[in-house]
């Protein structure tokens, strides 16, 4: 039985409550397929799975969609039971922060500047601050993340890492559509048409994948992901598309490396990535 709470007090005791491995997968809601792999990878691997729902306004721009965001929390709910979650921690805003919104936040670094960061000024310290404060509340040993924000996920790694954070960080493959298309809560803002558009971003990423497969350079790669958004992303505009070592650190790119794009469709800006491995040349 999955049990609901929604204040520190009450997530205090049906934590100490349970006893062996804990995992944790944070969410804002509007539980998809996607956000199931990670409660399947979370129940693989601990003895109890907590799930946190909360719609952070700390990651939400002036011009961003913090009301628009879908708010489910009853269909959650009933995904959480389907897939055997013990317990949800669903807070209102005060409970997150009683205090206001606070005035210490954790600062990403020059990475949490770069790619979603440069086009979402703050966005990382909204986002590493509410992980950070719900890791210190649910005391997991496990925390599992999908891989489709894959700049969340590094930071995110990097933080526990920085700041000695005891919990391993799990990242979980991107979920997709069968013609490819990332699972996300925002997909539902899509129209039929945008839905077509979108496919643009996904498609991008397999053509680079298929010219690092054919042993091209980086550079080649790059283009050949350039061309196939332009191609099949018409009505689709490109925020970025890079390809970057798996650490995102800038320099070279050889062997393991990672293909990153971030467009707006229509009103709905969406990202994505995929891994690629660029094979010496001859």
């Amino acid at each position: 039985m999955t049990e609901l709470v929604h204040t520190r007090a009450e997530l205090a005791v049906a934590r100490a409550a349970r006893t062996g491995t804990v995992g944790v997968v944070m969410t804002m809601g509007a539980l998809h397929e996607g956000h199931e792999s990670l409660l399947r990878a979370a129940r693989e691997r601990a003895d109890h799975v907590l799930v946190t729902i909360f719609v952070n306004p700390l990651q939400f721009g002036p011009t961003e969609d913090f009301d628009r965001y879908p708010r489910t929390l009853d269909a959650d709910l009933e995904v959480c039971r389907r897939a055997g979650v013990d317990l949800v921690f669903a807070p209102a805003v005060p409970d997150m922060y009683p205090g206001g919104a606070p005035q210490v936040r954790v600062n990403p670094g020059p990475l949490g500047e770069d790619l979603e960061g440069l086009s979402r000024p703050g966005f990382f310290h909204g986002v590493l601050t509410v992980v950070l404060k719900l890791l210190q509340l649910t005391r997991p040993d496990l925390a599992f993340f999908g891989e489709k924000d894959y700049q969340q996920l590094t930071l995110i790694r990097r933080m526990c890492r920085d700041l000695d954070v005891p919990v391993e960080v799990v990242g979980v493959p991107t979920v997709r559509e069968p013609d490819g298309l990332a699972l996300s809560s925002r997909n539902r803002y899509l129209s039929a048409v945008d839905r077509q558009v979108a496919l643009g971003l996904s498609g991008a990423l397999r053509a680079g994948a298929e010219a690092a497969e054919a042993g091209r350079d980086a550079g080649a790669v790059l283009a050949a992901a350039h061309a196939a958004f332009g191609a099949g992303g018409s009505g689709a505009r490109l925020d970025y598309l890079v390809l970057t070592d798996p650490d995102l650190e800038p320099g070279p790119v050889q062997g393991p490396a990672r293909l990153l794009v971030a467009a707006w469709v229509g009103d709905t800006r969406l990202i994505d990535n995929a891994p690629v491995t660029l094979h010496p040349t001859s």
